[in-house]
Parts: structure tokens; sequence; C-alpha cells
């Protein structure tokens, strides 16, 4: 009886008690500490509204990460700033510029020249593309409320790309872990090509 206890799944209101604050605090996180990976967060919340019953699970996803994603990016932005002011900078623009080879923000800032604010549009759904364009918005002195402009409807057009792909891997499968797998075997592929293309481009013929 205790392990039948154990088996059953936990009611949706519980799971949602804990999924969306989690999933809030690990995009925020993920967008404050470009390390951590959060597309693939996005689409397994995608996979498991899918299949619960509860009306909105799909849009609350959507308004949880677009709202996290925003957050986070503005704090970076903000800590960058402060970076750049400061005379001996700060860990969070070291970490930026770890990030972003000199090719890739040359680029970035010939594109910023070129686009403006919804360059940060592309940076966002282009793996790896966000930190070389946020800091050629910082070394171009963008004032933070432009920045906010041009990263709300990035986050949007992020969370509505990585959700769709949840949706596509859940829509597949009747188990949401089958759904989730190849959500997240799919936004792990779309993070690599990348930096897979550039090495093919750069080995020798």
């Amino acid at each position: 009886m205790i392990l039948a206890a154990a088996a059953q799944v936990p009611p949706e209101s519980t799971q949602q008690a804990v999924a969306y604050p989690s999933l809030f605090l690990l995009v925020v996180i993920g967008a404050l500490v470009p390390v951590v990976p959060t597309g693939a967060l996005v689409s397994s919340a995608a996979v498991v509204a899918l299949h619960q019953t509860a009306p909105f699970s799909l849009l609350v996803v959507f308004g949880v990460a677009a709202l996290a994603a925003f957050l986070g990016d503005v704090g970076l932005y903000w800590l960058g700033r402060r970076g750049m002011r400061s005379k001996n900078g700060s860990r969070w623009l070291a970490a930026l510029r770890d990030r972003a080879p000199e090719e890739r923000l040359a680029q970035a800032q010939a594109k910023l020249r070129d686009h403006g604010v919804m360059v940060l549009v592309l940076s966002r759904l282009v793996p790896a593309g966000r930190i070389p364009v946020m800091l050629a918005c910082l070394m171009a002195r963008m004032p933070l409320r432009r920045f906010v402009r041009g990263d709300i409807p990035a986050c949007l057009a992020w969370a509505v790309t990585y959700q769709l792909i949840g949706i596509l891997g859940g829509s597949l499968f009747k188990e949401p872990w089958e759904g989730v797998a190849l959500a997240v075997a799919l936004t792990v592929l779309i993070s690599a090509a990348p930096a897979v293309w550039r090495k093919v481009r750069r080995a020798p013929a």
C-alpha cells in the first residue's frame, strides 16, 4: 500500500505549484549565467503542460518563460553597464567578454549598426548569439531603456520558439517523458549546430 501511494503521480495543482516557480527561477539564472541552457527547460515545460488538463497551462508556461528571460536579460545588461562604468570592471562583464570571441563581437557590432535594437530578436533565437550582441550594445553605450524596448520582442519570440519545439515533441508521443526527451534532443541539436558548422567551415579542405 505504501508503494502504491509512492507511485502515484502528484495532482496537477501540486505539479504546477512546483513547476512554474522552478521554471521562472531557472530561466532567470540561465539568463544571468550564460553557460546555463534554458531553451530545453521551456520545451520540457511545454511538453508537460500539453499533457495537462488545466486550461491555459501552455499560456502560463509562455508567460513565465518570457518574463523570466526578460528579467534575466535586463539584470545582466544592468550588471554589464555597471561593470563598464567601474574602474576595475566586474566579473559579469568579464564573463560576457569571455563568451564573445572577437570575430563574433565584430559581427554583432556590424549588425547592431545596421539594424539597431531589432538585432536582439535574432540574437535570442540564434544559439550563443545573445552574449556577443549584448556586449556590442554595452560597448555602444546603449541606454538601458532602449535595450529594454528591443529585448521585449526578443524574449517573446524566444519563448514562442522553444515552446513550439516542446509542443511538437509532446504531440508525437502519449507519454510526457517521451516528448520531453525529444524536445531536449531537439534543443541540444539546435544549440550545437552553429558550433559544428563553424568547425566544418574552418576545417582545411
